[in-house]
């Protein structure tokens, strides 16, 4: 049982935590691109959602409050993304990275400008609980016991799959990132549903934000997303645009997080401790590269549609 309880649970525990926001975030992307548009202002909606949440719940002291404002404000950012990819038309890549550039720095000002740290003590809340399913002294307790929000998380796999797969709006969705023009034809308004897809987008990935600093660290700090968003972006193809394939993806990434920071706890002297941090991005590029040769791109993705 020691076998169990000092290695393998730890890990199974931690990949499951790391995985989290991760997985919201990627389940909202692959929304967005599903419908056609690239989010590349992932990482930014993180990170505003994070501080937004954080914001409220330390001002209203409800964290379930903070938990909806981020999704609010991952709606707005999706809405900014829309309104400059979607009707106006402008370049995926370079309206994405403005949007990370703008709510970045929005949130960094305002975090700033509102608790007035830039150094030394960090503001912080009492964050979210894990739920106690199994009893402490359980050697099982680390696997079962995780916040709620985490639960949700893998819940809302199968729930995007059912929503793209068995329903008329995630019909409509893979038809406008496939071929808006005959999408149009067939009666289905080509930019509403893209505005739709990417708002919901944008709700996870605000909600993924939310996690970060209500639940993992109960504090908002400047590199809170470190860099969560350009991972969820590469996990979407390498699931091939589907749900579950993302989950897995998640898994994987997360199981890889943990490996390397058991690791640097257990003091590994004999790789550099640079190399166990880079690990994990180093082994998702090289699986990128390897599932990214077949994978299925939504035909229309990138592609602005111009009603004639």
């Amino acid at each position: 049982m020691d076998f169990f309880t000092l290695l393998l649970i730890p890990l199974l525990a931690a990949t499951v935590r790391v995985a989290t926001p991760l997985l919201f975030a990627a389940l909202g992307e692959v929304l967005a691109e599903r419908a056609g548009v690239l989010n590349l202002g992932i990482e930014g909606t993180m990170m505003l959602g994070a501080f937004v949440g954080f914001a409220v719940a330390a001002a209203s002291g409800s964290l379930w409050l903070g938990v909806l404002a981020a999704m609010l404000m991952g709606v707005a950012c999706g809405l900014l993304v829309a309104l400059l990819t979607v009707t106006f038309g402008l370049n995926q890549h370079v309206s994405g990275l403005g949007v990370t550039l703008l709510t970045s720095g929005l949130a960094l000002f305002l975090y700033r400008v509102l608790f007035g740290v830039t150094g030394g003590a960090q503001a912080s809340i009492e964050s979210f609980k894990p739920l106690q399913i199994l009893p402490t002294s359980n050697a099982l307790a680390p696997i079962t016991n995780h916040y709620l929000l985490t639960y949700l998380a893998f819940l809302l796999a199968p729930v995007v799959w059912w929503l793209l797969y068995r329903t008329q709006f995630g019909l409509k969705v893979r038809a406008v990132g496939e071929n808006p023009e005959a999408a149009d034809v067939a009666g289905i308004n080509v930019f509403r549903v893209r505005y739709l897809a990417l708002m919901l987008g944008g709700a996870l990935m605000g909600l993924a934000g939310a996690f970060l600093s209500l639940a993992q660290l109960g504090a908002f700090t400047f590199g809170i997303v470190a860099g969560r968003g350009w991972i969820a972006i590469a996990l979407v193809i390498f699931g091939n645009w589907q749900p579950f394939k993302v989950l897995l993806g998640t898994l994987l990434f997360g199981a890889l997080q943990a490996i390397q920071l058991r690791l640097q706890a257990e003091g590994i002297t004999v790789v550099p401790y640079e190399v166990l941090l880079a690990m994990p991005y180093m082994l998702t590029i090289a699986a990128l590269a390897f599932a990214g040769r077949a994978a299925g791109v939504p035909a229309a993705l990138l592609k602005a549609y111009r009603r004639e």
